[in-house]
């Protein structure tokens, strides 16, 4: 039944006025909501000589291989004493409290800002033969040092190229940022040189890097440099500079632009410093640090159990003129009367209205029924286009022959990426916009860590689009085919996710049909997951459910070779890399499929068996190609790879055939 809800309003606020007239201050001290503040934090260390300044000691926790020197009034990591050998060291040194860095009801970070001179002393080496395989050049130096913020007070990360910030017992929600002042470069983690800063988001791999050498600074020179990072929480901005120490403060950032904290910081985090060594050494100094946040809060009024609510009221009592005396019952009298009249009058005229309104003819809104948040739904053209701000180009991802991927908030903050399909790509398709509906539905209701979550849809005569949960770092093709080098054990588990991802949907008699290295994502925490579905690749003549699995394994085995060799299989500079493998199959050498850019780390026996895998997966369908189930059981050990061909068959499954279930479209990664 539908009725009119304004009277039920206008008693309300009535009522409400009524009250603050009546007696003002109760209707404040009852309130729940209390006014917006900041919570401001400051620390300040002009240096760290522990002789002179005894409560450095209560005030910075020093982990692993780190001391406060008295002869530089520093923080050193390593201790050049109390190391025998300063090889593969690592050190924390962090403020022993916890600081309130992102307000969870708001999901807002905290602002900060931070400035410290930092200095590495280059001369110490180590005694024995040093081996060099892991860096690229110089004969001195160590690894670097970062800025950190971590969220416990009690790990101490790898030595080498971790730079004491990640370990193997940190597990993928370890929320942790860093911007690291490298002086190694390591390959294996695509360092762009040995005089860097990087920002690391909860991973070790940077997202960006800047070349120190471009403001003229070179770290490991042993001149003291100061950095000052800035980070504004609310428009989600972070600035970097650096220079000199003891000159004015740089007119110019190093790095400035936006960056969003949130996925990383939880309310309570830990600031400080980290560093470390490797085969080659180096004393990291931290002479001096300040920092500051400002976090933003919401007070509450005091309840009327605690002595605060009386000393309110006595204090509001007392500031009142001594002849303002409480509301007598006449006026009471007069302030219901009045709420009685007004109360009639609104229901007389509503009364009214709806008569003059019952000649038309009205169709009610339709009304959607309460559903769980995290369920997916069928969005409207309307709240797609406020979340894109009406499909700007400036929140663009990518596009492709199908359509262009938005990124998007909804109303309730949560970040998304709205792929909405080109009318013209539908229409040469022919595909069944209730098929597609049909798919998206079913897709959408299942779940696997491995898959990207369905949000929901929407569709209708003039748009096709579905909305996924937005994956900040982005598709595996921008890290395996751009400037960094994604690290072998990165690689392998990548392998692996994908597999169980598509193991999980056959089991469900459900398929892909749109298996690629820009359809893979990785989440905050760099597990892959499976997202860009084939919706639209599900013509009815190719709508067979075996076909379609049968073509995921066969786009598995593509990605698997890619993920290997770091390039793609349709390569302008040279032969598809799946003719390549295959040749190097035959003349058994293997080795020359794996992407030389990591050198000598990797696991030979993973690697050359993620080949054999990716060959088998791409076998003629009647020659022992394996489900996806079987993969999953031969990447971990737990079933033995078929014997492969010496040659490779004449006949092969076409990666672009007729069905066109593997080449799909491509998808632009998300960035």
């Amino acid at each position: 039944m539908e009725f009119d809800r304004s009277p039920f309003c206008s008693i309300i606020c009535s009522t409400i006025i009524s009250l603050i007239i009546l007696n003002p201050v109760s209707f404040l001290v009852y309130s729940l909501d209390g006014p917006v503040t900041d919570i401001f934090k400051h620390l300040y260390f002009a240096d760290f000589y522990p002789s002179t300044n005894p409560r450095i000691h209560h005030e910075v926790k020093l982990l692993g291989n780190a001391k406060f020197s008295d002869s530089k009034g520093s923080i050193q990591i390593p201790d050049p004493i109390r190391a025998l050998d300063l090889r593969h060291q690592a050190g924390r040194a962090i403020f022993s409290s916890p600081i309130r860095l992102f307000d969870p009801p708001t999901q807002t970070p905290a602002s900060f800002q931070t400035t410290f001179s930092i200095q590495f002393d280059t001369t110490p080496t180590p005694p024995a033969p040093i081996s060099t395989s892991n860096y690229s050049d110089g004969s001195h130096g160590g690894s670097g040092l970062t800025f950190i913020i971590v969220p416990d007070e009690v790990t101490v990360g790898r030595p080498g190229p971790w730079l004491g910030m990640l370990n193997d017992a940190c597990d993928d929600d370890y929320k942790a940022f860093a911007v690291e002042f490298d002086t190694r470069r390591n390959l294996e983690f695509g360092d762009p040189n040995d005089n860097h800063v990087g920002i690391n988001l909860g991973s070790i791999l940077s997202s960006t890097t800047i070349n120190a050498s471009d403001v003229g600074i070179y770290l490991r020179d042993g001149s003291v440099h100061r950095a000052w990072i800035t980070y504004d929480g609310e428009r989600k901005w972070i600035d970097i500079r650096l220079g000199p120490d003891g000159q004015a403060y740089p007119s110019t950032p190093i790095f400035s632009a936006p960056l969003d904290l949130s996925p990383f910081l939880k309310e309570y985090m830990f600031v400080g410093f980290s560093a470390s060594t490797g085969n080659l050494t180096q004393i990291h100094n931290v002479l001096s640090w300040n920092f500051s946040s400002t976090s933003r809060a919401a007070l509450r009024f005091p309840s009327t159990e605690t002595c605060e609510t009386k000393i309110f009221l006595q204090a509001t009592k007392a500031t009142e003129p001594a002849h303002r005396k409480p509301p007598s019952s006449f006026m009471i009298f007069v302030a219901v009367v009045v709420l009685c009249l007004v109360v009639l009058i609104n229901l007389y005229y509503n009364g009214k209205r709806r008569k003059e309104k019952s000649t038309l003819v009205i169709l009610p809104d339709k009304k959607q029924r309460p559903r769980p948040p995290n369920k997916p739904r069928r969005f409207s053209i309307a709240e797609l286009s406020s979340a894109t701000r009406c499909f700007s180009e400036a929140e663009v991802l990518g596009s492709d022959t199908g359509g262009i991927f938005y990124r998007g908030m909804l109303h309730n903050g949560c970040h998304v990426a709205v792929k909405r399909f080109s009318t013209r790509f539908l229409n040469s398709t022919g595909a069944d916009r209730r098929r597609i509906l049909k798919e998206i539905g079913v897709i959408s209701r299942v779940r696997n860590p491995n898959l990207v979550p369905v949000r929901g849809w929407c569709c209708d005569k003039r748009e096709t689009m579905v909305v996924y949960d937005y994956m900040s770092n982005g598709s595996l093709d921008r890290w395996l085919f751009g400037v960094g080098v994604l690290p072998w054990s990165r690689r392998f588990k990548v392998v692996k996710d994908v597999a169980e991802a598509l193991s999980f949907l056959h089991s469900k008699k459900l398929a892909h049909k749109n298996v690629k290295t820009s359809s893979v994502f990785l989440d905050v925490s760099f597990r892959a997951v499976l997202g860009d579905f084939g919706f639209i690749l599900g013509a009815p003549a190719v709508s067979s459910r075996d076909v379609a699995q049968k073509a995921d394994v066969f786009g598995f085995g593509i990605v698997a070779l890619e993920i290997v060799a770091g390039s793609k299989n349709s390569d302008e500079e040279g032969e598809e890399l799946l003719d390549f493998a295959w040749r190097m199959h035959e003349r058994e050498e293997k080795g020359k499929v794996v992407d030389r850019r990591m050198g000598l780390v990797y696991n030979p026996e993973q690697a050359f068996r993620v080949v054999e895998i990716g060959l088998l997966c791409t076998m003629n369908e009647g020659s022992g190609r394996p489900t996806m189930e079987e993969v999953v059981e031969m990447l971990n050990m737990e079933r033995s790879i078929p014997q492969l061909p010496a040659r490779r068959p004449v006949a092969l499954f076409p990666y672009n055939s007729a069905t066109d279930l593997c080449s799909g479209y491509s998808c632009a990664p998300f960035r």
